[in-house]
């Protein structure tokens, strides 16, 4: 959930902002929401093109730990489009697998992607890239996209048909995240229902839909609508407390057996600890049609202290 960008002081005051959103009553937390959106407009998208692979990012970007900082979904989204590109113009449309390294905050102003092609075969290619503010690099990527053919399969498969989300968005009730209604931020830019769980309180099953577009005057792709829910897994999943641990995530890892469908997009999380102050975010990912693949973050926990 932009957990993993190499720097803690984002977390501060997390833990204290859920708790008053849970206390909150629905009145009171409407009124929240009305004066966040009065002290600041709505952007019309994340992002908006300033160059030749150059992108200035809006406030719907924000994450909920640093008012200058973003939220990591949106970023990855963003490289996700520049590899999905940049393996196009060698007839591969698959991502099947994009990982990030998300090395430092990634501030909310003016960005550059490099994107470098490894190796194209017959059937995949590798590509890699940086994300760049003010030419220092923030996160690196790696990417394998695949060609997509079309392949008869037998119709007695084990473990086919895959498995799907018992509750669909249409019937899944509203979810808020506990830092809605502060500034505009990630929360205005997607749309969430719960499906199982609840947020930030252990294994959590979320519907995610893009409010916004991506790039201002351009669709998001299926996978940058991936990437832009998969990074919120070790939040929704979330087992300590915030307001006595700090868990950080800076990586995410995500695969996709196929190409999704559709504007919705299902994180079903869970967060496992280990005793050694790590641990592991893992997801499994689906559409509204059933599953498309899995995510994981690596984690790194420790007690709060008097810099958070």
């Amino acid at each position: 959930m932009g957990f993993g960008h190499g720097s803690d002081s984002r977390i501060a005051t997390v833990g204290t902002i859920a708790r008053r959103q849970d206390s909150a009553s629905g009145a009171s937390g409407l009124r929240q929401r009305r004066l966040g959106a009065m002290s600041e407009s709505l952007p019309p998208s994340a992002y908006t093109a300033v160059g030749a692979n150059a992108y200035r990012a809006s406030a719907l970007t924000r994450g909920p730990w640093h008012p200058q900082h973003q939220h990591a979904g949106p970023p990855i989204a963003l490289v996700c489009r520049a590899l999905e590109s940049a393996a196009l113009e060698h007839g591969l449309s698959h991502v099947s697998r994009i990982t990030a390294n998300l090395l430092r905050p990634v501030p909310i102003g003016e960005l550059a992607i490099e994107v470098a092609t490894g190796y194209v075969g017959r059937n995949a290619g590798h590509f890699s890239a940086e994300l760049l503010a003010r030419d220092k690099c923030v996160a690196r990527f790696t990417a394998l996209v695949q060609r997509e053919n079309a392949v008869r399969l037998p119709d007695d498969l084990p473990g086919h048909p895959l498995p799907s989300v018992p509750l669909g968005p249409n019937q899944a009730p509203p979810g808020k995240f506990p830092f809605a209604g502060r500034h505009v931020g990630y929360s205005d830019l997607v749309e969430t229902r719960i499906a199982s769980g609840r947020m930030f309180s252990g294994p959590c099953a979320v519907w995610f839909r893009m409010r916004h577009p991506l790039l201002e005057g351009e669709a998001p792709s299926v996978y940058q609508r991936v990437a832009v829910a998969a990074d919120s897994g070790n939040g929704i999943s979330a087992i300590l407390d915030f307001a006595h641990y700090v868990f950080v995530n800076s990586d995410l890892t995500i695969h996709l057996l196929r190409r999704p469908r559709g504007e919705w997009i299902c994180v079903d999380a869970r967060t496992h600890l280990g005793p050694d102050g790590c641990g592991l975010a893992e997801s499994k990912l689906f559409d509204t049609d059933g599953l498309i693949g899995v995510a994981a973050q690596s984690l790194s926990i420790r007690l709060r202290d008097e810099r958070d």
